[in-house]
């Protein structure tokens, strides 16, 4: 059995003789971009530090001789040889690429779940090939030829393999969409996606402890990423703290004490900004220093308005976060998305509106 070890990050996972490093990733949680899986389309390269690899037949055009040359391979067909086979993974010059949007991807909804008074919870399953997207990127959905206007929604899950995407659409006073979503769209309807759109995404190379700020549906991107790195056999702390207006504001609990019983390193606060707790009160701004009184070294995640990002970015930079490692997203009330160049990554982005 051999190794594979992420750089810069010195992280390792096991990969079995007969698996290929993209199995292998996958096998361990990591989303290493990818299309064909047969070494034809080049999604999946990446350069090889060390060790030995058989890379099996794959096309020129996919990976060029000054390609090969320079040390990179591609994982979907790769194959280690040596012990230790040592890949770049998150270092600047080998981000994760964006997957690239698409228009109209039809989709079914197949349950609604009333998480509380105010936000409805949609799984959908696509009906034919799934989207590729990463945690913590967002959809637009609408139904125009009806007065419900394209609307950004945050996907609150991590990637599946059936290509599930759920969603948790907050009503919006005199928001039409949000409106339709939460009054007309029913069970086995069938709707249009465009996306994935944004680049609130973690990186995967990031070794340290993770705290995460939302407030309200701001909470849908922090699931997905909490999901994705959980899965994935993050070990440092991973800490959601949720801010809502009163108790009945407060949803998923249940998977919050699921994801506490099976990952020890995982930890749910919230706190009430509308009555009275026996717990946590106050907004997060205010309470945070009595949490989290260093944050040197944590990656911080921030989802919600506006207002609550830039206070929240305030509050962490004080407490000693850095800004490289404070990734926001605010939540405005009008966008239109721009098509993002594929091979673009970002640590921070104020896109979604809801």
């Amino acid at each position: 059995m051999s190794k594979i070890r992420l750089f810069p990050s010195g992280q390792e996972i096991e990969c079995l003789p007969e698996n290929t490093v993209l199995s292998a990733l996958e096998a361990a949680g990591y989303a290493l971009p990818n299309n064909c899986r047969a070494g034809a389309c080049g999604e999946c390269k990446i350069r090889v530090r060390q060790g030995k690899f058989d890379q099996g037949f794959v096309l020129d055009m996919a990976l060029s001789q000054d390609d090969r040359a320079k040390g990179y391979g591609l994982m979907c067909m790769a194959k280690p040889l040596d012990d230790v086979l040592e890949i770049e993974w998150g270092t600047e010059d080998a981000r994760p690429k964006l997957f690239p949007p698409r228009e109209n991807i039809p989709f079914i909804v197949v349950d609604r779940v009333p998480r509380t008074q105010n936000i409805m919870e949609l799984r959908l399953m696509p009906v034919g090939e799934p989207m590729r997207f990463w945690p913590g990127q967002y959809i637009m959905m609408g139904d125009e030829a009806h007065g419900a206007p394209l609307r950004s929604y945050s996907i609150a899950n991590a990637p599946r393999q059936n290509g599930q995407v759920v969603l948790q659409i907050a009503r919006v006073d005199d928001g039409v969409t949000s409106a339709w979503v939460h009054d007309k769209l029913h069970e086995g309807a069938r709707v249009q996606i465009s996306g994935p759109y944004g680049a609130f995404i973690g990186d995967p190379g990031v070794e340290t402890p993770i705290l995460a700020l939302a407030a309200g549906s701001g909470l849908a991107p922090l699931l997905a990423l909490t999901d994705a790195a959980l899965r994935r056999g993050f070990s440092y702390p991973v800490t959601i703290l949720f801010s809502a207006r009163t108790r009945d504001d407060v949803y998923d609990l249940g998977l919050m004490e699921y994801w506490r019983e099976k990952y020890r390193n995982f930890k749910f606060l919230y706190t009430l900004t509308g009555e009275k707790s026996d717990d946590l009160q106050g907004r997060i701004p205010d309470i945070l220093a009595k949490i989290a009184p260093d944050l040197t070294r944590y990656s911080v995640f921030i989802a919600g308005s506006p207002e609550f990002v830039e206070a929240c970015v305030a509050k962490a930079k004080s407490l000693g976060a850095s800004p490289e490692l404070i990734h926001t997203e605010g939540y405005f009330g009008q966008h239109k998305p721009e098509t993002l160049p594929g091979d673009r990554y970002a640590k921070t982005s104020q896109s979604d509106g809801k």
